[in-house]
């Protein structure tokens, strides 16, 4: 048996055991794995700078501050999330209970990015505890360092057998996806997305995939040109791009092209220095190939701003590229990196024409002062997530659903949606056995006349409150037992 048949024998056999159910226990493991990076945090930072040259900082403000506030949230709030969801009742089951009881779905495969290799490995993770259930993580291989301390780490802390980690490359991940599963959640690009959606489809296993995709960014020329342009280049350049949600390109009126590369120049040089290869806060592309696919990238667009490039320090500096053509090489896949596009558009209507005839993205940006623009954005786009006026924040917001829609993914995450994507809401029905009479309509032989009682009990949904419902009851027996007698005769 490999090792990856083990991990997920393992990890079934944990959860048949039952413990995962008890909130306590899930309580009780999402408090050690808090515990993990609050102990910890030297190693983790360590190998995110050996993998993407995050500085300590950055990576507690990127990676593992939002997973702590994600783990603080769902201790606080699973009872909540756990209980019993009350739902509105029509006519024919106003005396019964009615309700949605969450429960664990099983095993859960977690295949994990690199770009962000503890935010989206772990994010899911969470939610996968707080529902329930049993956890096969897979780190992504890329972030090599991160990896191998991620393997080393959650056992200390998280149930080992409930929560396995799994180590390897494509074999290691293709062997996984062999098994049977009751959820996988990908992060990723859509070519490797359409094979795990194949490997679920064998076994009628739901997904839930975060693919990214070339997120568009439209500057509206009557706003305040220099704040939009210095939120713009902290979502681009952080993370030296490598950023799922991170504004792919600019959309913008051709007479303030020049001033969008002005502000954009300046906010690079106010954030990075003037030599960024050399500032703690700019990091590296993630490995030589990744390097040398952003590179050929440039080929037919002109350099605005930056341009430098070391590999062997895979270092591409903070670039802008001016009049790029929709038929660009830049414009044909996910940038993924620090290059930033700039296509002139004649307003906000060819904006949104441009946006349309491509893939749906991940996320959509625009920046106006102008409400009238935002409306019409939302109301004439489609994308996983809008967000007005800045990047990247709205991952932050766990009240928000995050996902994708389209070619950039399917299903949503953070907070109580990771609780919902991961659990079974079992809908439940309590009946008691008595009022057999209201009953007489239902049964054979069907007449117009019990038609007609129906349509009267199943069609009305009623907001009453407890002496209502309870007015309504006294009522509606008198009527089932006029309707039995009526029946009887």
């Amino acid at each position: 048996m490999s090792q990856e048949q083990q991990a997920v024998a393992r990890a079934r056999k944990a959860f048949e055991t039952g413990r995962s159910r008890s909130l306590e226990y899930r309580i009780y493991q999402l408090r050690s794995l808090q515990q993990l990076f609050i102990e910890r945090q030297k190693e983790i930072s360590d190998a995110v700078k050996k993998d993407l040259n995050k500085s300590e900082v950055g990576t507690q403000l990127y990676e593992t501050l939002g997973l702590e506030g994600e783990i603080s949230l769902a201790i606080r709030k699973l009872k909540e999330w756990a209980a019993p969801r009350p739902v509105e009742k029509n006519l024919l089951t106003l005396s019964d209970t009615v309700y949605i009881q969450p429960e664990p779905l099983g095993v859960v495969l977690i295949i994990g990015a690199w770009n962000y290799p503890w935010a989206v490995t772990i994010q899911p993770l969470i939610g996968a505890i707080a529902a329930g259930n049993a956890a096969v993580v897979k780190p992504s291989e890329v972030s090599v360092h991160t990896a191998k301390v991620m393997e080393e780490l959650l056992p200390l802390y998280i149930d080992k057998e409930l929560y396995p980690v799994v180590n390897g490359g494509v074999k290691e991940t293709q062997e996984l996806l062999r098994q049977k599963f009751d959820h996988i959640v990908y992060t990723g690009n859509s070519t490797v997305a359409k094979v795990i959606m194949e490997a679920a489809a064998k076994h009628l296993t739901p997904v839930t995939l975060e693919l990214g995709g070339k997120s568009p960014c439209y500057i509206d020329k009557n706003c305040d040109i220099s704040v939009a342009c210095r939120r713009v280049t902290w979502g681009k350049y952080t993370n030296c791009g490598q950023t799922c949600i991170a504004p792919d390109y600019i959309l913008c009126d051709p007479s303030i092209q020049d001033r969008v590369i002005a502000e954009v120049k300046k906010s690079i040089k106010e954030f990075y220095t003037d030599n960024p290869k050399t500032c703690l806060d700019y990091g590296r592309i993630i490995n030589q190939r990744h390097f040398k696919r952003i590179m050929n990238m440039l080929e037919g667009s002109t350099i605005a701003v930056g341009g430098d490039n070391d590999e062997s320090d895979c270092y591409i500096a903070p670039t802008v590229l001016r009049d790029v053509k929709p038929e660009a090489k830049v414009m044909q896949e996910e940038i993924f990196g620090p290059l930033l596009p700039i296509l002139p558009v004649s307003g906000l209507d060819e904006a949104i024409k441009f946006i349309n005839k491509r893939e749906k993205p991940l996320a959509l940006y625009v920046f106006t002062q102008d409400d009238q623009v935002i409306k019409q954005i939302r109301d004439e786009t489609s994308s996983g997530g809008l967000l007005a006026n800045d990047c990247l924040v709205h991952f932050s917001v766990s009240s928000l659903p995050f996902g994708g829609v389209g070619n950039s993914g399917m299903g949503c995450y953070h907070g109580k949606f990771t609780f919902d994507e991961l659990s079974h809401l079992r809908g439940c029905l309590i009946k008691k056995l008595n009022m057999e009479g209201v009953n007489s309509m239902r049964y054979p032989p069907h007449t117009l006349k019990k038609l007609g009682w129906a349509r009267f009990f199943i069609l009305k949904n009623l907001y009453l409150g407890w002496l209502g419902r309870m007015v309504l009851l006294a009522v509606l027996t008198v009527v089932a037992a006029v309707a039995l007698q009526n029946y009887l005769l």
